[in-house]
């Protein structure tokens, strides 16, 4: 795959005095409100989903995904970062050849929006034969159904998309269901990724979520139990995405 260039940001724009200003303290609301904060390991009481009530808690599991649709966030991202992003390959330490392939914005890299034909995911991996064939044995090739899945999510326009459907808890998986959850909700955003991990907490692998996993505080977290911050911060996961994370945990938190 041919690596492209880091991840801009946008240019600094000019403003006058009382723009300045504005632009200030409207900075530190930011801070305040979505800054990456954690509060000492101690283990929850029990594995049991809370409801802060008034509204508050995670989101309901209902059926809203459009069969018609590629959705990213529950069929590409586990596709991808399960076959190309694991240890050694295209993951956040390693990363083959300049690849990165553990989060949208990193993917989207590989990827031309309508147009496979132009995608080098495709063309300089998953299409290829042979010894350039990604990903590599044992998990090559992808299924044609896989394949095509990936295709149509191009052709669909690549959109950082996601939708609420049923909730699967039988088959939770390190690598199918955790880390692709973790990527987009967790080790993104100069918050708990490999280049600057906040409190020291690495989750774009095994080893860093199997810490927080195995010292109580990932329970704790995703179900804004005291003494824990909240996580991820200002806002809720889902139930399914909650119980999904107790039900690896209450699992021994395999790395499979």
């Amino acid at each position: 795959m041919k690596q492209e260039d880091p991840i801009r940001t946008k240019p600094e724009l000019k403003h006058g005095p009382f723009a300045k200003v504005v632009l200030l303290l409207l900075s530190a609301l930011v801070v305040v409100s979505t800054g990456c904060k954690h509060e000492p390991d101690v283990a929850p009481e029990d594995l049991t989903p809370v409801d802060t009530g008034n509204g508050g808690g995670p989101l309901p599991v209902v059926d809203t995904c459009d069969s018609d649709v590629v959705y990213f966030e529950q069929d590409i991202l586990p596709l991808i970062v399960s076959n190309c992003a694991g240890e050694g390959c295209h993951d956040a330490i390693t990363h083959e050849e300049g690849v990165r392939l553990y989060d949208y914005a990193h993917i989207m890299q590989q990827v031309v929006p309508f147009q496979p034909d132009e995608s080098p995911l495709l063309t300089d991996g998953i299409w290829e034969t042979g010894n350039d064939q990604m990903p590599p044995s044992p998990n090559a090739p992808l299924t044609p159904d896989q394949v095509v899945l990936i295709e149509t999510w191009i052709q669909q326009g690549a959109q950082n998309n996601s939708c609420v459907g049923g909730c699967d808890t039988s088959n939770v998986t390190f690598s199918g269901t955790i880390l692709p959850l973790m990527a987009a909700k967790c080790a993104g955003g100069s918050c708990h990724d490999a280049s600057s991990p906040a409190a020291n907490i690495n989750l774009t692998g095994y080893p860093g979520a199997l810490a927080v996993a195995n010292n109580g505080s990932l329970a704790g977290a995703v179900q804004h139990q005291d003494p824990y911050a909240s996580m991820p911060p200002g806002q809720w996961l889902s139930q399914c995405e909650i119980d999904q994370i107790l039900m690896w945990i209450a699992d021994g938190a395999p790395n499979n």
